[in-house]
C-alpha cells in the first residue's frame, strides 16, 4: 500500500492568517479522525510553531512563505513546517520549569508538552524543517478511508 500524500498548506508570513493554518490543521485532524483531546494538542502545537515562525523566523521578511504538512503515520501524524528562516537549534532552547514566571519563550515548551516528539533540522542556507509527531489512534468517520 502506498503511503498517504501529505496535506499541504502554504502561507504568506502574515499573523491574520494563523486563523487559517489552525483551521486547516483541526480540519485534517478531524478527516484522520482524532479525538479532540488530540486535535486540540495538534492545533495548539501548530499554532505556536506557525506564530514563531512568522515572528522570529521570518521576522523582517513578510515575502517568505512557510508551508505546514499533515502526514498521517500508523501511530497518528507527522506535522512538519517548513520555513525560510537562518538556522534554528532547537537544543539550545532550554527546558524551562513551567513554575517559572517570565514572558514569552513558551511556545517551544508548549510544542514539546503537547506533541510526542518535536525536532528542527537545517534546510540549506536558508529554512528549517520544524518536526511534530503526535501518536495518537485515528477513528475515520464512517464511509471515509482510514
Amino acid at each position: 500500500m502506498a503511503p498517504e500524500a501529505p496535506w499541504t498548506l502554504t502561507i504568506p508570513s502574515d499573523l491574520q492568517l494563523l486563523t487559517l493554518a489552525r483551521s486547516f490543521v483541526e480540519g485534517v485532524c478531524r478527516v484522520a479522525g482524532f479525538d479532540e483531546r488530540a486535535t486540540r494538542a495538534i492545533v495548539m502545537a501548530t499554532d505556536e510553531a506557525t506564530n514563531n515562525v512568522i515572528r522570529h523566523a521570518h521576522s523582517g521578511h513578510p515575502e517568505a512563505t512557510l508551508q505546514i504538512q499533515c502526514h498521517f503515520v500508523p501511530e497518528g501524524v507527522e506535522v512538519p513546517l517548513l520555513d525560510e528562516g537562518a538556522p534554528f537549534d532547537l537544543n539550545a532552547v532550554p527546558h524551562l520549569d513551567p513554575a517559572e514566571l517570565r514572558v514569552g519563550g513558551r511556545g517551544v515548551f508548549l510544542m514539546r508538552a503537547l506533541m510526542d516528539e518535536l525536532s528542527c533540522q537545517p534546510r540549506g542556507e536558508r529554512g528549517n524543517t520544524l518536526r511534530m509527531v503526535k501518536r495518537c489512534p485515528r477513528h475515520p468517520p464512517a464511509g471515509q478511508a482510514g
